[in-house]
Formats: structure tokens, sequence, C-alpha cells
């Protein structure tokens, strides 16, 4: 087993830091892919590369048009053939994955200082929820003087609809990390058999729900698909993941995932941005499980080569200085997308072109070049607001952070689907936020 000790104060879906320390048994299989001494820059890869992609098809999915003053979206997943791009863009899994490793150690280094669990509760779920309050107070504000003076109303909502489509990563990730240390204890006596089991609960989810035509109960996978990958993670930070697993996790993700789509009820979409019909992302499915264990064993087997890339004093001073600013970018970036496409479509006139054209090619490619140098800059400003204030400090108590993590992942859930706009539902779901983040304070004592 793998020893890690992390500096606490480590930042979400964050690598481990420079200083950490891996100890490893002389008598352990040397074919393990252990994270090396010091920044394990093969996580940080990985982000880079979900953080790319996520960029990518909020741009290049969408299908944007104007008819007489109004937007209408849609998108290349309802082109023949769309479907395909799903399967190479939907990385998210990927992203649980490397948080799960970031918890295990984060956890692990804080019970091994005496940390209490309620105060490693509140550091993380500040972390997690403060950057979000200065996202929604911009877009709620904008969105309501954009409304206010004159321009559609329901282009404005596909807008902040979008903004808002991303914090749905957000709310589901206060669950794996009010999670964490129940599953680091199982595991810790349990090993390979809990990622087993909440698996198998998924497939236990998805039987019921196709067998009785009961939707809602797919949604109970929110838990089981995301935790099941996220635990791999803590197997991944362990050193559990030796090659011959991974090479049995890559074929046997992906060949379920194939036959499971193939001869079972699932949809052949693995995303659904902007999509009209079903994917295996909301609720997710066994399918998308399986799609995430075969990314998992996939990159495992080629850490090496990518470690050895990432080493190099090149690309290591580039993951240094951008992947700090990773979850900034996953929050910002629909401002520039927005932004880039009124002014293409209501602007100019150009509506987005047929999909999976050349011309659509075209237009992808031009349109990254023109949101890079946005977002970047955008990225560098606001990356201030991933501390939180010094006034939110202290040890709040179990009973009121698990209020805190209620009322925060409620918030995030609430504006995830009434999105960053007009009204009064997101400013409900911001002051859950404002007020999840409150309750992690210590309690004044009069």
């Amino acid at each position: 087993m793998t020893v890690t000790v992390e500096n606490e104060g480590g930042g979400l879906l964050s690598a481990p830091p420079p200083g950490t320390v891996h100890a490893a048994s002389p008598a352990a299989d040397q074919r393990v892919p252990r994270p090396g001494a010091g920044r394990d820059r093969f996580l940080d890869v990985i982000r880079l590369l979900v953080m790319a992609l996520v960029v990518m098809q909020h741009w290049w999915l969408p299908v944007l048009a104007q008819d007489q003053g109004v937007l209408e979206a849609g998108s290349v997943l309802e082109t023949e053939g769309g479907f395909a791009l799903t399967w190479v863009v939907q990385v998210m899994p990927l992203i649980f994955f490397v948080g799960g490793a970031a918890n295990l150690i984060s956890w692990r280094s804080a019970s091994d200082k005496g940390v209490p669990a309620s105060t490693w509760y509140a550091r993380r779920l500040r972390r997690l929820a403060w950057p979000v309050v200065p996202l929604a107070i911009v877009w709620i504000t904008a969105s309501h003087l954009l409304v206010l003076s004159g321009a559609p109303a329901e282009s404005v909502l596909v807008g902040s609809g979008a903004a808002g489509m991303v914090l749905w990563f957000l709310a589901v990730y206060v669950l794996v990390v009010v999670a964490t240390p129940v599953l680091f204890a199982a595991q810790e006596r349990f090993g390979w058999w809990v990622p087993a089991a909440l698996l198998a609960g998924a497939v236990a989810v998805d039987a019921v729900r196709y067998g009785t035509g009961a939707d809602w109960v797919g949604y109970l996978n929110i838990a089981f698909v995301w935790l099941g990958i996220h635990q791999l993670g803590f197997r991944y930070a362990t050193g559990a993941i030796r090659l011959r697993y991974a090479a049995m996790m890559a074929v046997g993700g992906g060949v379920a995932a194939l036959a499971l789509v193939l001869f079972g009820p699932y949809s052949v979409n693995m995303t659904g941005v902007f999509a009209a019909e079903t994917s295996n992302v909301s609720p997710p499915t066994l399918v998308l499980g399986s799609l995430g264990v075969l990314q998992i064993g996939v990159a495992v087997l080629l850490r090496e080569r990518i470690s050895a890339w990432s080493d190099r004093p090149g690309p290591a001073r580039m993951l240094d200085r951008v992947c700090p600013q990773l979850m900034t970018v996953y929050l910002w970036h629909m401002i520039p997308v927005s932004v880039v496409a009124g002014v293409l479509v209501f602007g100019l006139g150009i509506d987005t072109p047929a999909p999976l054209t050349g011309t659509w090619l075209l237009w992808g490619v031009l349109g990254l070049a023109v949101l890079l140098p946005m977002i970047a800059p955008l990225a560098h400003w606001a990356v201030r607001f991933e501390n939180p204030p010094k006034a939110l400090s202290g040890s709040p108590g179990m009973l009121r952070v698990l209020v805190a993590a209620a009322l925060i992942g409620g918030g995030m859930l609430i504006l995830t689907v009434s999105g960053l706009g007009v009204g009064l539902v997101p400013l409900l779901g911001l002051l859950a936020v404002l007020s999840g983040l409150m309750l992690t304070r210590a309690p004044v004592r009069v």
C-alpha cells in the first residue's frame, strides 16, 4: 500500500502538490503504476485533457440559428452519426477518478494530523462552493440587465441555462466529498469489493428502471455510478491498479459499454449537450460507468508515457501554471462562449453550419481560436475567487456542516436546473449556497 502525505489546503480536484511523499513496500509489484515522488503530473494531464474537451464540446456541439430575432438551439447529436462524437468528448468520468485520488490524499493527510471530519468537510465545501458565488452574481445580474435593456428573453435564457448546466458536476461532487470518509474506511477493509459493489448497485438500478419504466429510479445512479468511478480514484492513489488490472478494466469496460448499447435499452449518446433525445448522463447509466472504467484502464496503461512527457521541464512548467486555473476555466468559460456565439448569430447573422461538414469543422476551429485568447485572461482574473475569504473559517461541528452540505448541494442543483438567468428561482439557489457557506463557519459563541 502507498502511504501519502499531503499539505492541507489543496484545491478542488487538485493533484498532490509538491512535497507529497509516497512510500511503497519493497515487496510490492514493481509493475504497479504508483504516483511518483512530488506532484503526480499524470493526474494534471488528465485534468487538462478533460477541461479542454469540455470547452470544445460546449462550443462545437450546439447548433445555433436566428429566426426573426429568436435564438433556436439544436445539437450536433441530432445529426445522423453525431452520437459517435459523444464517445470521445464524454470524459467527465475521468474527473471523478482524479477527484477520488485527490480526496483520498487530502482525507488521509487530515486524519493523520488528527483533523476532525467536520473540519475537513468544511474546508472542502468552502473550496467547492465559494467560486460559484461570484460566477452566479455576474450571470444573474447580467441576465437581468440584458432583459431589461430589451434583449430577447429566450436568447438570454439559453446562454444563462448553459452557464448553469456546468454546475451539475459541483452538485454531485458535494455528495462524493461527504461520502469520502465512509468510503475510505470501507476501502481499507474491503478493497476492490467497494467499487464492485457500487457498480453492481448501478446494475440493479438500471434493471428496475428499464424493467418497470420508472425513470425516476435511474437518478439513484448519481450515487452508484459516480461514487463507483470516484472509488477507482481511491484504488489508484493506493497503488492498487496494477497494469494487468488496468488492461482488464480497459477491455472489460469497453466490451460492456458496447454490448449494453447494442443489445440493451440504452441510448447511444454519452452526453446530452443541447440534445433533444435521452442520453446516458441524466440520469447516469451503467453504460456511462462502463465507459469510465474503460477510460481509467486506458489512462493507467499509458501512465508511464504520459508521466515521462509531463515531467519534462517545458510541459511541467506549463502544467504547474495552467492546472491551478482549470476549475476557474470550467466555471467561467461559458461567458466567452455566449459572447462569441451572440456576436456571430445576432450581430453578424452567421448561423452554425450544417453539422459534420467541412464548413462546420472550420467554424469550430476558428471559434476556438477566438475563444482561447478570451478565456485565458478571464481565468487569470477570476482565479482569485478560488480561495474563500478568511471570514469563512473554523470548525462548525458535524451537524452544522452536514446541513451546510445539504444547502450547498441543493443550491447547486437549483442553479443547474434553473440556470443563472432571470427570475426568483436562481436567486433562491444562490441564497441556499450562501447559507450553506455561512454554516461552514465556526459558530459564534456569546
